[in-house]
């Protein structure tokens, strides 16, 4: 390692170890899950608030943390037993682009899942090819879940790999759920997929700082810029590449860095 890359590998290490911080979860969308203990709790509320993570914090923070009121602060129980006139109840329910209509049918997709498919973990667990991307782990994962009857237009907030996108939001969701290194911020409950097969979430503030540092070439925000800039972050721990989410989002979000 010369020294280049070993000053950007103790400015990641310092900068990860920085952010990655019980203390920041309040102003996070991680704040949702961490409301809760149970284990399908936690699962199903970091989905959902993963899926409306877009937007202003706040806001994101405030319609996520009503979209738990809605189901009594009890996401897995009242999902698992809602009737079609408990799922009705969301219809009102709005996140910019997220509309009652799709709000439902999430609802009516969980629901399913857990009764049919084991839950959220194994639908993503089943798809998981080990030592590969996790790609086919979220495209399996897509498949089943719109695998009930539903709208088109609800298709748009899973995002889809082989489309190309980046598909943010559920990397984001599957560090929550996977990555487990005991400092109070991810939480580890799944524990058939290996972190270093995780890809890092990738959104205009990261990939602004990441192309910055020189860790990030392609111009699209897309799968492709997702792949190279995890396997650029495997180079400084191939183990648990995306820790370094933390860095990148943090300094994108928090500081005038650049």
């Amino acid at each position: 390692m010369d020294s280049t890359h070993q000053q950007l590998y103790e400015f990641l290490e310092e900068k990860a170890s920085f952010y990655n911080n019980p203390t920041f979860i309040e102003s996070d969308p991680i704040s949702i899950p961490h409301l809760f203990t149970k284990k399908e709790d936690v699962e199903i509320a970091g989905f959902l608030a993963a899926t409306l993570a877009w937007g202003q914090r706040v806001t994101i923070i405030n319609k996520s943390s009503e979209l738990m009121q809605r189901t009594d602060n009890a996401p897995f129980d009242f999902v698992y037993n809602a009737t079609a006139k408990d799922i009705a109840g969301f219809s009102s329910f709005v996140h910019r682009t997220f509309q009652g209509i799709d709000c439902m049918y999430f609802m009516l997709a969980i629901q399913q899942i857990y009764l049919k498919s084991g839950g959220l973990e194994t639908v993503f667990t089943n798809g998981y090819l080990p030592n590969k991307s996790i790609k086919e782990s979220i495209c399996h994962f897509r498949d089943i879940f719109f695998g009930f009857e539903h709208l088109h237009r609800s298709r748009k907030h899973v995002p889809d790999p082989k489309s190309g996108s980046a598909a943010k939001r559920i990397n984001m969701y599957l560090r929550w759920m996977v990555r487990n290194d005991g400092k109070g911020v991810d939480f580890g409950i799944w524990k058939e997929i290996n972190p270093s097969d995780l890809l890092c979430p990738l959104d205009l503030h990261s990939g602004k700082i990441a192309r910055k540092l020189g860790l990030l070439n392609r111009k699209p925000d897309d799968w492709q810029a997702v792949e190279e800039l995890t396997d650029n972050l495997r180079q400084f721990d191939s183990v648990d590449p995306v820790k370094y989410d933390f860095a990148l989002f943090g300094i994108g979000v928090n500081e005038k860095y650049f």
